[in-house]
């Protein structure tokens, strides 16, 4: 008999103990919805993937993947949002969870958001080292265990099957592609530019699988004038452009030029000593600009999470078209110009990328998010931008996204590092790609700026 009283007993405390748990949940419930969480979470990625060095073509993989997963998870609650299955190339029907169970689906979307992004890239141990921190934390808030453990396993079903779509993308084929061969005898063809004259980067970026437009060559644009030396000519009047510009330079235009360099990998030479500084890519300040505008316009985790998914396709697509671009074209750098025919001491304002010069990658992915943004939360949305903040530099203000953007795109020049044409063109190239983008995938068709 007493040992009967002693189960009924036990049975009557976890009980308690459990309605306890689940009413501590329930109570606590809004704060697994925070988006404070995704952006932790995205900010994290974005740490590792300066830590890792990785370029801004592979770092607009690494962006798009794991939050293309996360929406996918979210969608589930969210019944307003629809699938991007279907829509995506390649992206089949992602799967459902089970109807009649309880989830916590913030929990496993931004699951599922930091098992892909580990898988995506090279330092492992801090993604999952976050993880256990960021999942110890949640859990203290009540979850029941119940409800956890399905929530991960979902998360971990949704993350498999991205993992299994993205893994046919061409990535991987990719590494093993010949590299780019350097043309030494032709004049206008890229070279490797001092100070570390690094060969070119991803010169085969236009065999990925694009993500929503048809093909990397869907987006051309014309050509830049054509190569001449004749001082007379369009182009010679764009090199010298470049190298007027750099000797004048305002200590506002070296302050903007700074501001956008986004250079993941920049040397530094002195004697024979040489160190290095690692920033964010293009792509990651436009990420960090959606986490600015997204908080300051006071979106749900929903709302935050499809505006990164939005721009993340955005930045992979337009790093696709440019690059298809750049290693067509195959333009030769300003620098290697000036220094080889105008003056052999000049040094551009900000190092030189190692990958051709047409088009002007800043020009066309910040185009075609700002695309993207102005229409998710409206024209002249104002905002600051502190994303450079944590490499030193001030932050700037903007009246609207398209302002950013056109500042990117100029800031190249006043670099050294571009021609007029890759930047105008490039411009127009970025903006095609946001309008494809928005008139493709109908997920939500509404400002959701609430300011």
């Amino acid at each position: 008999m007493n040992k009967v009283k002693f189960l009924f007993y036990t049975l009557i405390i976890s009980f308690l103990i459990s309605c306890s748990s689940y009413e501590k949940y329930k109570k606590n419930i809004d704060s697994y919805s925070d988006p404070s969480l995704f952006h932790e979470s995205m900010q994290k990625l974005t740490d590792v993937i300066v830590y890792d060095i990785f370029s801004p073509p592979v770092a607009s993989r690494i962006y798009a993947y794991p939050t293309i997963a996360a929406y996918e998870v979210l969608i589930n609650e969210n019944p307003n949002y629809k699938s991007l299955s279907g829509k995506l190339n390649g992206l089949e029907s992602v799967p459902l969870p089970d109807p009649d169970l309880e989830y916590s689906f913030p929990v496993a979307s931004i699951h599922a958001f930091l098992e892909v992004g580990r898988d995506l890239i090279f330092s492992e141990e801090k993604i999952k080292e976050y993880q256990s921190q960021l999942f110890g934390d949640l859990k203290k808030l009540g979850i029941p265990n119940d409800i956890y453990s399905r929530s991960i396993e979902y998360g971990d079903v949704v993350a498999s099957h991205i993992r299994n779509w993205y893994k046919k993308d061409n990535y991987a084929q990719t590494r093993s592609f010949p590299k780019y061969t350097i043309r030494r005898n032709d004049i206008e063809s890229w070279k490797p530019t001092p100070p570390d004259y690094m060969e070119g980067i991803e010169p085969h970026w236009n065999k990925i699988r694009t993500l929503l437009i048809d093909s990397a060559s869907q987006f051309t644009v014309s050509q830049p004038p054509t190569f001449s030396l004749e001082k007379n000519s369009d182009f010679y009047e764009d090199l010298y452009e470049v190298y007027e510009i750099g000797k004048n330079l305002s200590d506002e235009q070296k302050q903007i030029a700074s501001f956008w360099d986004c250079n993941p990998y920049v040397s530094h030479h002195k004697g024979h000593a040489m160190f290095a500084t690692k920033k964010i890519t293009p792509g990651g300040h436009w990420i960090g600009i959606t986490k600015i505008a997204t908080q300051k316009a006071n979106l749900s985790l929903m709302e935050t999470i499809y505006t990164y998914t939005l721009v993340s396709i955005g930045l992979f697509d337009s790093f696709i078209v440019c690059w298809d671009e750049k290693w067509r074209s195959i333009l030769v750098r300003p620098e290697t110009l000036i220094n080889q025919f105008i003056d052999r001491d000049w040094i551009p304002y900000l190092q030189t990328p190692p990958f051709p010069e047409y088009t002007s990658g800043h020009s066309v992915i910040s185009r075609t998010s700002a695309k993207i943004l102005t229409k998710i939360l409206g024209e002249n949305f104002e905002f600051l931008d502190t994303t450079e903040e944590k490499y030193g530099l001030k932050a700037r203000n903007y009246k609207s996204f398209i302002q950013a953007a056109d500042e990117a795109a100029i800031s190249r020049i006043w670099g050294g590092i571009h021609y007029m044409p890759a930047i105008t063109l490039g411009v127009e190239q970025g903006n095609k790609v946001g309008e494809y983008v928005l008139s493709n995938l109908n997920l939500m068709n509404e400002t959701l700026s609430k300011n």
